[in-house]
């Protein structure tokens, strides 16, 4: 599965914004990683403090490894690297740090179907990475079982897929990114192309749920039952908007399409949602090319620029752009938005590592302790630099600028 162009590794500075530079850093950040974990991937609790960006490394309080998306979303940034570059130490250590989980009978360490948790779908991604670079039937199984998920994912009246099994009735716009690019690769290599109109459901119902008609944005959360605190009585929409969940979303959408067959009725449906979607968003980018945490309420005291949710929101808006799913109007805001991703979030430290700093930790709604999905919620949590959900979007950011600049 090698496609596209070689990369080559040049020794330039940030600071030019040229393509050599888009091209180093994305390279850079992911020695950055390998350096970070070079035996399995820890969520690490980094946490930023104050303008001096202090990083303080919580090591009680990090998680052990997992089977988990954000492995997923970081693994599948070195996948993109290994497509573009053929250097086989991308594809080695997507190889290394899925292997820790995947046992030789393709069952998956620490994973639980029965969870129904749709998270757990993202690094199924690598794992039909490696099954067509490799043709080891464990990740074949693998992914099987994943998908064996999906069949049994308790699902709204309408057929939209819960979250999670302990969050019933609740559609988040995350889970579009968790659960469906893996679900379109696989349909597409397995041919049982009927799926299609079920991938397309999730994506439009979604939408109809959460979109404000005023500005265009999705709201993070819907929840159908309307019974949770922070879903509104009557909408069932949860109160704000948040970056990174349009970036999951937005990322979802334009990478589905690389798998929806040309000719499906509903494809042209899928590319007016990331129309509509693409134009709100670039409606409320910041002069300086990002996005904030609470996406239009730039103004307001607390609020901040975002690292990931403006990683993702380049990446598809690029991309997006590069196909010719959105006009050459998108491919400036990109452009604008990544020079504002090196300006503002990117760092190199004295040993020449290059971070990312002011990423979000994570944002949900509901659970336990309870997350109303409020403005002063979503501001307070917690930063961290190198978090793994920026780090993958941003190294998939970058290689889209790489190649639209070509």
């Amino acid at each position: 599965m090698k496609r596209g162009f070689a990369f080559g590794i040049l020794l330039v500075g940030i600071a030019g914004l040229g393509c050599e530079a888009q091209q180093s850093v994305a390279i850079k950040m992911a020695e950055t990683v390998m350096l970070t974990y070079p035996d399995s991937i820890v969520v690490k609790k980094y946490v930023t403090h104050g303008a001096s960006e202090e990083r303080i490394e919580e090591t009680k309080s990090s998680r052990p490894a997992l089977w988990d998306y954000e492995q997923g979303v970081v693994l599948k940034g070195f996948d993109r690297l290994w497509q573009q570059t053929h250097d086989k130490r991308y594809l080695a250590y997507m190889k290394k740090m899925t292997d820790i989980f995947v046992n030789p009978d393709g069952t998956i360490r620490t994973y639980d179907l029965v969870d129904y948790n749709i998270d757990d779908i993202t690094p199924g991604r690598v794992l039909l990475s490696l099954y067509q670079e490799t043709k080891d039937e464990k990740y074949k199984k693998a992914a099987g079982e994943l998908r064996e998920q999906l069949r049994w994912q308790p699902r709204t009246k309408e057929g939209g897929f819960w979250h999670k099994h302990r969050y019933p009735y609740q559609m988040w716009l995350d889970g579009l990114y968790m659960a469906e690019p893996f679900y379109a690769e696989y349909t597409k290599l397995t041919g049982n192309t009927k799926d299609f109109d079920d991938i397309a459901n999730q994506f439009i119902w979604t939408e109809n749920h959460t979109r404000d008609a005023k500005t265009g944005l999705l709201y993070h959360g819907w929840d159908e039952s309307k019974k949770q605190r922070w879903a509104n009585p009557t909408t069932g929409q949860s109160p704000e908007f948040w970056s990174r969940a349009m970036g999951w979303y937005a990322m979802a959408l334009v990478d589905v399409l690389d798998y929806f067959p040309q000719e499906h009725p509903k494809r042209k449906e899928l590319i007016a949602i990331l129309k509509r979607l693409a134009l709100a968003l670039k409606n409320y980018q910041d002069p300086a090319g990002v996005w904030f945490q609470v996406t239009d309420k730039q103004t307001v005291k607390g609020n901040y620029a975002e690292a990931s949710g403006t990683c993702m929101i380049v990446y598809a808006l690029a991309k997006g752009a590069r196909l010719g799913y959105l006009d050459e109007s998108f491919r400036a805001a990109a452009k604008k938005g990544y020079d504002g991703i090196l300006k503002t979030f990117i760092e190199t430290d004295a040993q020449g590592r290059v971070h990312l700093m002011k990423t979000c930790s994570g944002a949900g709604l509901g659970g336990t302790p309870y997350r109303d999905g409020t403005f002063d919620y979503y501001i307070k949590e917690p930063l961290r630099t190198d978090d793994l959900k920026g780090i993958g979007p941003f190294i998939q950011a970058s290689i889209e600028m790489e190649i639209i600049h070509k």
